[in-house]
């Protein structure tokens, strides 16, 4: 097994590529998820799906693993010859609250995935602020130990408040600041700065497959 992603998100062709194209991607994702001018929750998985076809598109769909076995619940995709399964979290405006590690509505359930935590994937974390600067990160599974064990759980993890319904465990600010910042981990800056107006129809394609004989 091989670390296989810092190299590449250290290739000059490639960090062009991902500076130039993934804002023109992600506005595309807002679009295809948005009606009445506001952007639905399923951007994120549409996000998702553009960070898992770039690894297609490096590596190769035969070594990117996207059916996931239920043995690694926290992993959106796997790529094989690479150390760690690997997470992949967005997240629109500045700043790095809100990321959220797991999603559950039950509190024995934020309890035990407490109890029982330790980081297990790589992470790529890709923070959006349109008409400003963000970032593309990517946070290998030993950065993220690093400080998990150095900050313990209650300062790695934002906990939803007791009396309240909990809407999933959130990675402190600051925890996740000290991730992105390690040495070991890569970092692209990306400028969001596009034309407000792009020439895409969200309809297009699926006119285009009704029109196959």
């Amino acid at each position: 097994m091989a670390d296989l992603l810092t190299p590449f998100l250290q290739n000059e062709l490639w960090v062009s590529k991902i500076k130039r194209k993934l804002p023109y991607l992600f506005r595309i994702a807002e679009i295809e998820s948005s009606r009445g001018g506001h952007t639905g929750m399923e951007v994120g998985s549409l996000r998702e799906r553009i960070i898992v076809a770039l690894l297609i598109y490096k590596f190769g769909k035969e070594n990117v693993i996207t059916n996931i076995p239920i043995t690694f619940p926290e992993a959106d995709v796997i790529l094989k010859g690479h150390d760690n399964p690997i997470s992949i979290k967005t997240k629109s405006g500045k700043g790095l609250s809100g990321v959220k590690i797991v999603w559950t509505v039950d509190w024995q359930k934020v309890e035990e995935f407490v109890k029982d935590y330790t980081p297990t994937c790589d992470l790529i974390f890709i923070q959006v602020v349109w008409n400003n600067t963000g970032v593309f990160s990517y946070v290998p599974l030993k950065v993220q130990r690093e400080i998990f064990n150095s900050y313990g759980v209650q300062r790695y993890f934002k906990l939803p408040k007791r009396g309240t319904n909990p809407r999933g465990i959130e990675i402190n600010s600051e925890a996740l600041g000290a991730c992105i910042s390690h040495p070991l981990s890569v970092n692209i800056e990306i400028d969001w700065r596009i034309p407000d107006k792009i020439n895409y129809d969200p309809y297009v394609r699926w006119v285009e497959l009704w029109q196959e004989e």
